[in-house]
């Protein structure tokens, strides 16, 4: 068991790249999308992340749909893509994104073992709820909270308050989970105990925030909360 992690009370998973595989989408439509389907997965994904970011700084939110649409716009225009039946295949697929292969075993070894979870997103309800409930993972979280509420994106403090408001759990007894290395610092500089999801094994970005530590994938965390 990590002992930083002794006093959790909750998990709370970031959801696209940390549970779920945002480049499932286009994966799934690979065919369709012709030779350009890598590049497009990881220029989407980018530029996705990019607007929220500007978003924040011009104080112009709109939904993670909205802006997921729009970087996507941008990326098809990018790769000389003009078929719309290829931009609506990918739209719907983000609601049905596929979990990565061991967050189902996870989630089970920690529900049985009594720890609370839920998840913190930039996306908003309207997209985030269809996903998880596609994924036949609802039932493990007692809250799917969406920084939609705040009217901003992570890596605003008011996105982690989210967490204390919506279930009365303190920073100090959360284990804040995600991929996203920029994430885990701003959770970890808001007061968050943080765990990097490092599924690239990529270096550590330098910012504020110290991270707890650092796992390849979701498999580890139960043995750092001390769950067997």
């Amino acid at each position: 068991m990590n002992a930083a992690l002794q006093g959790t009370e909750i998990c709370v998973f970031d959801a696209y790249g940390t549970l779920y595989d945002f480049n499932s989408a286009v994966a799934r439509h690979r065919d369709a999308i012709g030779p350009k389907a890598d590049a497009l997965s990881e220029m989407w994904r980018t530029k996705q992340v990019q607007y929220t970011w500007l978003r924040n700084s011009m104080s112009t939110y709109s939904p993670f749909w909205q802006v997921t649409g729009e970087a996507l716009d941008h990326c098809l225009a990018a790769c000389g893509i003009t078929d719309k039946a290829v931009r609506e295949k990918l739209m719907n697929a983000y609601l049905a994104l596929d979990c990565f292969p061991e967050v189902p075993a996870m989630l089970e070894r920690l529900k049985k073992a009594g720890k609370r979870l839920a998840i913190l997103s930039n996306g908003n309800p309207g997209m985030l709820d269809p996903m998880v409930k596609a994924s036949g993972l609802a039932g493990y979280f007692e809250a799917v909270i969406s920084v939609d509420d705040a009217k901003i994106f992570k890596v605003d403090p008011k996105t982690y308050e989210l967490v204390k408001k919506r279930t009365g759990v303190t920073s100090d007894k959360v284990c804040f989970l995600s991929s996203n290395c920029w994430d885990a610092h701003g959770a970890a500089q808001f007061g968050f105990n943080v765990l990097w999801v490092n599924r690239g094994g990529l270096p550590e970005d330098n910012l504020p925030g110290k991270i707890v530590a650092q796992i390849k994938d979701l498999s580890l965390l139960p043995a750092h909360l001390g769950v067997s």
